[in-house]
């Protein structure tokens, strides 16, 4: 009987609040127990000023070698190419991998042209045109994959990731053609290849597939609204002026 009762006034008794008082990199609690996030931020801090710091020095190397960034745009397609071959064959963790070492050039390309001054419109447009068959190479390589182990779910799962990863870009691309702007929508590009190394690397790319047909869907949804809305607000100016 002793031991409920304690219990229940435990439980009814009322929580405290955490009074915290910095010493040094710990943060200690008054009633105690000691937590330590400033260590967690200051080792996250350090691993992002790391990141950035390679980042510019690999930017800086190739500028300074004067590579052309239109070959950095080619190179990295060529590393997607294999990680869609290391998915068509199953080994997913490497092709993860794989397609990290890609978006280093992908993300090189850009501030090379830059910090060369070769910026061109053609840069933009094939920079853009080999997005778009990076992309729909590594879901080739899952649709060779599952196509191989008779899955038909998973085959028709990827055609339709498919269908949402060229109507995301087709439909902000022909939006920009009748209003100045359609850059609304979750599901653009980068997130695409962030979600493809979490589920290479996890070895779980049919959840990932499904979020990905899912969001790049409602992606496009959203720009055909967007477009709608804007097209009618547009129209709606002179006849108010």
């Amino acid at each position: 009987m002793q031991v409920r009762v304690s219990s229940l006034l435990l439980r009814s008794a009322p929580r405290r609040e955490r009074q915290w008082v910095d010493q040094g990199d710990n943060r200690i609690d008054l009633h105690g127990g000691a937590f330590t996030p400033k260590i967690g931020l200051m080792i996250t801090g350090k691993i992002g000023e790391v990141g950035v710091y390679l980042y510019k020095r690999l930017v800086r190397l190739l500028a300074g070698v004067g590579v052309n960034p239109n070959l950095l745009t080619a190179v990295g397609f060529s590393i997607n190419l294999f990680a869609a071959y290391l998915f068509a064959t199953g080994y997913f963790r490497w092709a993860g991998v794989t397609i990290i070492l890609a978006a280093i050039f992908d993300l090189t390309d850009g501030p090379v042209a830059r910090m060369t001054k070769r910026v061109t419109a053609f840069g933009a447009f094939f920079d853009s045109v080999m997005d778009r068959y990076s992309d729909l190479c590594l879901l080739i390589g899952l649709l060779i994959y599952y196509g191989r182990g008779n899955r038909f779910w998973y085959v028709t799962l990827v055609a339709i990731a498919m269908i949402g990863a060229v109507m995301t870009s087709y439909t902000r691309a022909r939006a920009e053609n009748v209003i100045p702007s359609c850059k609304v929508g979750f599901l653009e590009r980068p997130e695409r290849i962030v979600l493809f190394i979490i589920g290479s690397l996890a070895d779980r790319m049919a959840p990932v597939l499904w979020v990905i047909v899912f969001f790049s869907n409602m992606t496009v949804l959203h720009r055909v609204i967007h477009t709608y809305r804007e097209t009618n607000r547009m129209a709606a100016q002179p006849a108010q002026s």
